[in-house]
């Protein structure tokens, strides 16, 4: 028998969440980024959900042949690029658009022979400093990108790094702009906290992310719910086990938690391989037959406890909620000291996942 743990993926709430993003940009198209395996959900899983998207971004070059394969013939934005010259090859062969950002990509660009026009769209550094030209550089590299025969459309584009934060955009608008100053192109700025929060950046595309799941970029400073941001993934399993915990009496390695009074602890089937977080500390929130309850003593590999003191009825078999649908991902992370990002990554390989 199987252990009684899965995930289980909202497709209409994904596509509600798509709908949320249109209709903070309602004059961009979208980029449905479903890097990492669509966040953790699947690609499989996902695409159905985000099929009304106007194309996807992601990674890799074996998700972007998957979505060709599950039928996607529109756009496919490879968010890093190629690596390799010989990945121009499926770049060509798949029709993907790609993110250009180095002297060294547009070296392979200009020795590789393509078989049909190519798309790309050209990455400015506009302050984050992980990717992209520098802005009194990004001129020549436009000009030497429209020199590369097979080359067609090119995208302006750049990434924001503190959109969901105090510092906002402002400065690398300013950058962006004095870079990009005169040359032509329809433009790929903002990230889900920039589509949620800066409409001055929303531009011909924007690429939400993590939103499309149902997380805040901001995590609970404003919340999911706030944001009419519908859960994507839940994860559930059962109670295993239940113990009466007399007074004085420890819960898990290292005796981390003491009970000041008697009280029944329940034991989950999950921990931290299958994806929750280790660092989850006595509190962390958690449901048990729909009951808001917490964590105590510290997560195990399998395992881990909770708190039956408010369900006094439960019993083995018992569901328990470690996030999603009625216990929303982001207070999770915010406990385990993380973001919703990181959580959805992580579901290991071990957990049944399905679109429901």
């Amino acid at each position: 028998m199987p252990r009684p743990i899965k995930a289980s993926i909202h497709t209409a709430a994904l596509a509600h969440n798509l709908d949320v993003a249109r209709r903070h940009a309602p004059n961009s198209k979208v980029w449905a980024v479903v890097k990492a395996n669509a966040y953790g959900h699947g690609i499989e899983n996902a695409y159905p959900g985000l099929r009304d998207a106007d194309g996807f971004g992601l990674l890799d070059l074996e998700e972007a042949v998957r979505l060709r394969e599950l039928g996607w013939a529109g756009p496919v934005l490879l968010l890093e690029g190629f690596f390799k010259p010989e990945d121009l090859a499926i770049v060509d062969k798949y029709g993907l658009t790609t993110t250009v950002h180095s002297d060294e990509q547009l070296r392979m660009l200009e020795t590789t022979r393509l078989t049909k026009p190519l798309n790309i769209q050209l990455k400015m550094n506009s302050g984050m400093n992980r990717l992209g030209f520098a802005p009194e550089r990004f001129r020549a590299a436009w000009e030497r990108a429209r020199a590369i025969t097979g080359v067609s459309q090119i995208v302006l584009m750049t990434h924001f790094s503190d959109a969901d934060g105090e510092r906002g955009i402002a400065h690398q608008m300013e950058t962006f702009e004095r870079g990009a100053c005169d040359v032509p192109g329809e433009r790929s700025l903002s990230n889900s906290a920039a589509t949620l929060f800066h409409p001055a950046a929303h531009g011909a595309w924007v690429r939400p992310g993590i939103m499309l799941y149902g997380s805040s970029p901001k995590g609970l400073e404003v919340t999911a719910a706030q944001l009419d941001l519908q859960p994507t993934q839940t994860l559930e399993a059962e109670l295993i086990g239940i113990q009466d915990v007399p007074a004085g009496g420890s819960v898990g390695y290292g005796s981390s938690f003491v009970a000041q009074t008697p009280m029944r602890v329940g034991t989950v089937a999950c921990g931290y391989a299958d994806g929750y977080p280790r660092v989850a500390p006595t509190g962390t929130p958690i449901l048990v037959d729909g009951v808001r309850t917490r964590t105590v003593g510290r997560v195990s590999m399998d395992m881990l406890s909770v708190d039956l003191t408010p369900v006094p009825q439960a019993r083995v078999g018992a569901s328990v909620t470690l996030w999603g649908r009625g216990l929303c991902i982001d207070e999770v992370a915010a406990s385990a000291g993380t973001l919703g990002y990181e959580l959805m990554c992580a579901v290991a390989r071990r957990v049944p996942i399905h679109a429901v």
